[in-house]
C-alpha cells in the first residue's frame, strides 16, 4: 500500500513538473514575441521611412528635371526663324504643324503662340486656336521681361497648369509670346502605384500636383478630412493598433500611413509623399510565425521527453518536428531570396523610364520613316508625269496627276496622325468598310509603280459589296504593303503575276499571291526588322506593323508557299454582322 501511494505521488508530481514545464515555455515564448514584435516593427518601420526617402527624392529629381527641362525651350522657340516670320508676315499656317514637331521631343503638355494680341494663332492643342490669352498672368508677365517667365495658372475649373513663357521680339518690336506648359499628369502617373499619395504644395500649403485629384486646391488638413468617416469597427481597431508600435502619421482611406516631407528647389514647392505600414506588418508576421513554430517544436519536444508511455505519439511528434524544419528552412531561403529581389529592384527602378522612352521613340521613329516612303514613291512618279505632261501641252491630264499629289498629301497626314494616336485607338473608332473599295484604292496607289514593270495584275472580286467593320485607311496600308512585298518577289520572275482574291463567308478572305522564289523564313517573318531586302531597300517592319494591324481589326494574317511557287498572304476578317450593318 505504501509503495502504491509513493507511485502515485510520483506520478502526480510528474504531470506537476509537465505542466510547470509547459506554462514556463509558454511565458518565455509570450515574451520572446512580444521583444520581437517591438525591435522588428521598429526596424522595419525605419527601412520603410528609409525607403519613402530616397523614393521621395527620386521624385523630386524627376520633377525638377521636367520643369527645367521645359524652362529651356521658350528661350529657344523664341529664336525659331519660322515663328518669327509667322508672327511678322500674319501667316500661321505652317506654325502648328512646326510646334506638333518639337512637342513629343520636348516631353511638353502643350506649346502654344500667342500674337501681340494674346490670341492664340498656332497650338499643339488645337481647341485652344483663336482663344485670347489677354489677361493671362503667364501673357502679361512674359511681356514685361526680357526672361523666360513661369507662372502657376488656375482656371476657373480649378485645374492647375504650370506654363514657361517667353515674350518674341525682333529689334525691340514684341512680335508675340510663346508658352510651354509642362506635363504635370504624366509625373502624377509616375507617382501613383508605390505610395498611397503623393502631392506637391506650394509656398502658401496648397496642393497643386497630387496622385489624388480631390485634393488639388486645398490645404493638407483639408484634403486628409475629405477622406470618408472611419466607422465604429474601424476606430476600436485603431485604439488596438498600440501594439504593433506602428508611429501612423495619418490615416487615409482608413489605412495607417508614415508621412515624409522634402523641399522642392522651385517657388518654395514641398513634396509630401503618404506610405502604407501594409508591408511591414507582412514582414514582421512573417518571422513572428517562424518564432511560433520553433516553440511549437520545443514544445513537442518536452511532451516527447515527458511522455515516455506514448510511443505512437512519440513517432508523430518526430515526423511533425522534421516537416516543421524544413518548412522553417524554406521560408528562410524564400526570405533571403525576395530581399535579393527587392535590392535588385530597387537599382532597376531609376533606368525603367529612361529606357522606355528611347525604346517607344525608336520604335515611332521607323514606323513613320516605312510608312511615308510608299506615298513619297508615288508622288515623285506622280510629279515625273505631270512634268512630261506640262511639256506637251496637256494641261487637263497634268491637273488630275497634281489632284492625285494633293491626295497622297493628305494620306500622309493621315498616317502621321494614326501612328500618333495608335495607342489611343479602339473599336469605338471602327466603322463598316466596304473590302472591295480598299482593295481597288490600294492598287489606284500602287498604279505608278506597277506601270514601270510588266506585272500581270489579276483581280477577282465579289459583284456585291464585302462589308467588314474596322478602319479602312489601315486596311488600304496592309493591301499596300503586301502588293509592295508581292511586287518586290517578282523581280526575278520571267513573267510576273500578282494575283489579288477577295471571298466573303464566314469571313472576310483577301489573299494577294505571286510567283516569285517563295518564303524561307516563315517563322520570322511578322518579327520586326527582319527582311530579305538589300541595304536601304527596306527595314523589316512592313510586315510586323501589317500582322499588329490585323490583329487590332479582330483578324489575322496567314503566310505560305504556294505548291507551285511563290508566296500567298491571306488576311483574314470578321465578316460584319447585319444587325450591325443595319445600325450603322
Amino acid at each position: 500500500m505504501f509503495g502504491l501511494g509513493k507511485d502515485k505521488w510520483q506520478r502526480a508530481k510528474g504531470r506537476w513538473y509537465l505542466r510547470l514545464s509547459i506554462l514556463v515555455i509558454c511565458l518565455f515564448a509570450v515574451i520572446v514575441i512580444y521583444v520581437s514584435n517591438q525591435f522588428l516593427t521598429q526596424r522595419f518601420t525605419e527601412t520603410i521611412s528609409n525607403r519613402s526617402e530616397v523614393r521621395l527624392a527620386l521624385y523630386v529629381t524627376n520633377l525638377m528635371s521636367d520643369m527645367q527641362r521645359n524652362s529651356v525651350v521658350p528661350q529657344l522657340l523664341a529664336r525659331d526663324p519660322e515663328l518669327i516670320n509667322a508672327l511678322q508676315d500674319n501667316n500661321y499656317s505652317m506654325s502648328t504643324a512646326r510646334l506638333l514637331s518639337f512637342v513629343d521631343e520636348i516631353g511638353a503638355a502643350s506649346l502654344t503662340l500667342l500674337d501681340r494680341g494674346g490670341r492664340a494663332v498656332a497650338a499643339t492643342d488645337r481647341e485652344q486656336l483663336g482663344v485670347i490669352h489677354s489677361n493671362a498672368p503667364y501673357f502679361v508677365d512674359a511681356q514685361r521681361s526680357n526672361q523666360t517667365v513661369y507662372t502657376t495658372y488656375r482656371d476657373e475649373e480649378g485645374a492647375f497648369s504650370f506654363v514657361y513663357s517667353r515674350k518674341i521680339e525682333v529689334l525691340g518690336e514684341l512680335l508675340g509670346v510663346i508658352t510651354v506648359a509642362v506635363d504635370a499628369p504624366r509625373l502624377e502617373s509616375g507617382w501613383a502605384g508605390v505610395s498611397n499619395a503623393v502631392f506637391v504644395m506650394d509656398s502658401e500649403g496648397t496642393i497643386i500636383m497630387s496622385t489624388e485629384p480631390r485634393w488639388r486646391g486645398l490645404s493638407e488638413a483639408d484634403a486628409l478630412d475629405r477622406q470618408s468617416a472611419p466607422s465604429a469597427i474601424e476606430r476600436a481597431f485603431r485604439l488596438t493598433q498600440g501594439w504593433a508600435a506602428l508611429p501612423a502619421d495619418a490615416y487615409v482611406q482608413g489605412e495607417a500611413v508614415l508621412r515624409r516631407e522634402v523641399r522642392v528647389p522651385h517657388q518654395g514647392w514641398r513634396m509630401v509623399s503618404y506610405t502604407t505600414y501594409a508591408s511591414v506588418r507582412q514582414q514582421v508576421n512573417g518571422i513572428l510565425a517562424l518564432e511560433v513554430m520553433g516553440f511549437a517544436i520545443l514544445l513537442a519536444f518536452v511532451f516527447w521527453f515527458m511522455s515516455r508511455k506514448t510511443a505512437s505519439r512519440l513517432v508523430f511528434f518526430q515526423r511533425e518536428s522534421a516537416e516543421l524544419r524544413a518548412l522553417n528552412r524554406r521560408l528562410q531561403r524564400e526570405i533571403a531570396e525576395r530581399e535579393k529581389v527587392e535590392k535588385t529592384l530597387e537599382v532597376a527602378e531609376q533606368t525603367i523610364a529612361q529606357s522606355s522612352k528611347l525604346a517607344a521613340l525608336g520604335e515611332m521613329s521607323a514606323a513613320v520613316s516605312h510608312e511615308l516612303n510608299q506615298p513619297l514613291a508615288a508622288m515623285k512618279t506622280y510629279l515625273a508625269g505631270a512634268r512630261l505632261l506640262l511639256q506637251r501641252q496637256r494641261p487637263e491630264e497634268a491637273l488630275s496627276s497634281f489632284q492625285r499629289i494633293d491626295d497622297l498629301l493628305e494620306r500622309m497626314g493621315a498616317i502621321t496622325r494614326q501612328l500618333k494616336s495608335y495607342a489611343r485607338k479602339g473599336a469605338e473608332a471602327f466603322e463598316p468598310v466596304d473590302t472591295r473599295a480598299a482593295a481597288s484604292s490600294a492598287l489606284a496607289m500602287m498604279e505608278p509603280q506597277l506601270k514601270t514593270r510588266a506585272v500581270n495584275i489579276i483581280r477577282t472580286l465579289p459583284n456585291e459589296p464585302v462589308m467588314i467593320l474596322g478602319d479602312r485607311l489601315r486596311l488600304e496600308q496592309v493591301i499596300i504593303n503586301l502588293l509592295r512585298n508581292a511586287l518586290d518577289a517578282t523581280k526575278s520572275a520571267n513573267n510576273p503575276t500578282i494575283e489579288i482574291l477577295l471571298a466573303a463567308g464566314d469571313t472576310v478572305s483577301l489573299q494577294i499571291r505571286d510567283n516569285g522564289e517563295g518564303i524561307e523564313n516563315l517563322k520570322e517573318l511578322f518579327e520586326p526588322f527582319y527582311t530579305t531586302k538589300q541595304p536601304g531597300d527596306g527595314v523589316g517592319l512592313g510586315l510586323a506593323i501589317s500582322s499588329g494591324i490585323v490583329n487590332d481589326l479582330g483578324g489575322r494574317l496567314i503566310a505560305r508557299n504556294a505548291v507551285d511557287g511563290g508566296a500567298i498572304f491571306e488576311v483574314q476578317l470578321p465578316t460584319m454582322r447585319q444587325d450591325v450593318a443595319a445600325a450603322e
